[in-house]
């Protein structure tokens, strides 16, 4: 079963640990990625325990540990309970990648970060996403949670500092 779930989404993942915080199926056309941060260090594992609590109210379609593995949470198909906006959320592929430091700039590791642009890249490919185009704001298809939510830091400084560079390097692997 693992496998055809795989077949359906990103063949990058390597994990696949379904959460009921979603809604079946999403209401909108994927057009957009949405980049989170776990603000912790957790394993795909983790993560998948944490998303599959019902009380919790929250999701990603993917995940992304401090080594660059990469789960599936939420199936594309569906929409993800992870930006605090359902509009946001029915167009965008979420992506919730660990830190590998808490707090201050929130880094991720560069395994990480390399798979982010892998999975950034596969997403657009198979949804048909020619460009993304990151403008600070909701305008863009490369948005971050904190454009939704003003109470929070995610993806933290690291991340956001990095964004119309993860733009222009999944722009380039789609060239």
């Amino acid at each position: 079963e693992m496998s055809e779930v795989i077949a359906r989404n990103s063949p990058l993942a390597s994990y696949v640990h379904l959460s009921p915080n979603a809604d079946f199926p999403r209401t909108g056309e994927i057009k957009k990625i949405t980049i989170h941060h776990m603000g912790a260090n957790y394993t795909l594992e983790e993560l998948g325990e944490s998303f599959g609590k019902k009380d919790r109210r929250a999701s990603s379609n993917y995940g992304i540990d401090i080594n660059g593995n990469v789960a599936l949470y939420v199936e594309e198909k569906n929409r993800s309970w992870a930006s605090s906006d359902a509009e946001n959320d029915n167009m965008s592929v979420t992506i919730e990648v660990a830190n590998e430091t808490i707090g201050d700039d929130w880094r991720v590791s560069d395994a990480s970060y390399e798979a982010l642009i892998i999975l950034c890249t596969d997403i657009c490919r198979r949804n048909g996403i020619e460009k993304l185009n990151y403008t600070g704001d909701t305008r863009g298809n490369l948005t971050t949670h904190n454009m939704f939510r003003e109470d929070t830091e995610c993806p933290g400084p690291y991340l956001e500092s990095r964004m119309e560079e993860i733009a222009a390097a999944v722009n380039q692997r789609l060239t």
